[in-house]
């Protein structure tokens, strides 16, 4: 049976935490980066998707959300009035998922050829 790095590590003495810091939280941390950044771009669709419904911040405080729900009834007349609002939203969360991507693409050691 092969020892794992942290096992060998274990077997030589050195402590816990930094098992913990070295070879556990190095393998996770891509991940995690991943995750958060994807996150981040979950919490900015939910928020937008609360200010279209009016369920959002404080009615006076700009947000997308609320911006395109309150344009929502000129689309017949002004459709490019919902298009500014919905295109932030829309480069803001493709700006995270990407950004989140290529990190844990950079990051992740089992890709690297």
């Amino acid at each position: 049976m092969r020892l794992h790095r942290s096992g060998w590590a274990l077997s030589v003495g050195v402590g816990q935490t930094q098992i913990l810091f070295r070879h556990v939280l190095t393998d996770c941390l891509p991940a995690l980066i991943a995750q958060a950044t994807m996150a981040l771009a979950g919490a900015i669709l939910s928020m937008a998707a609360l200010g279209l419904l009016g369920l959002g911040v404080i009615p006076q405080e700009p947000e997308w959300g609320a911006m395109l729900g309150d344009r929502y009834r000129y689309l017949t007349c002004a459709g490019w009035a919902v298009v500014f609002p919905g295109a932030a939203i829309m480069l803001a969360v493709l700006k995270f998922d990407l950004l989140g991507d290529g990190l844990r693409d950079a990051l992740d050691p089992r890709l690297r050829v």
